[in-house]
């Protein structure tokens, strides 16, 4: 997917099967490794780990590409769940995986999955989004939203007047 723009509804799922662990018998891997350690005592383990998620984390960033954007990320493998793998995850990640969502069936991981996209596929109303973490009213009217002036939130009106 490097270099590929999935834009809009072209990209709304990510499928990781695997941790991408990077080889450490590589020629070019092992001398660092072995630097790392000497040098700043850094265990091997620790940095393929830390390494293996920020490489997860990267992919799954390919979903979603603004903060109006959504789509679904499939951690396909039981490790994600281990908490030495989910604390490296970064916090915008962390936030979203649930408990309940570890750990699941394939039937289970399909149900929360036609859930979540039925969810997210309903229209919302200007009032349900202003005031949310992720959008305020000159994010909702930049989208090209006109208003009746008698329908303007507070906000919107005083920046209008």
């Amino acid at each position: 997917a490097e270099g590929i723009d999935f834009d809009r509804h072209y990209g709304r799922a990510v499928v990781i099967i695997g941790i991408p662990f990077q080889d450490t018998l590589s020629r070019i891997q092992r001398p660092r490794l072995d630097y790392m350690k000497t040098r700043y005592q850094i265990d091997e383990g620790d940095y393929l780990t830390f390494d293996a998620m920020r490489q997860a984390s990267q992919c799954m960033g390919r979903v979603i590409r603004s903060k109006t954007d959504y789509g679904l990320m499939v951690l396909a493998d039981q490790r994600y769940a281990r908490a030495e793998k989910r604390t490296k995850l970064p916090g915008w990640i962390r936030r979203y995986l649930k408990d309940a969502h570890t750990n699941l069936s394939t039937d289970m991981a399909v149900s929360a999955a036609k859930e979540f996209l039925k969810k997210m596929a309903r229209p919302v109303s200007f009032e349900s989004q202003v005031g949310t973490i992720l959008l305020g009213v000159e994010d909702i009217l930049g989208d090209g939203v006109t208003l009746a002036p008698d329908k303007l939130p507070p906000v919107a009106a005083a920046a209008d007047g």
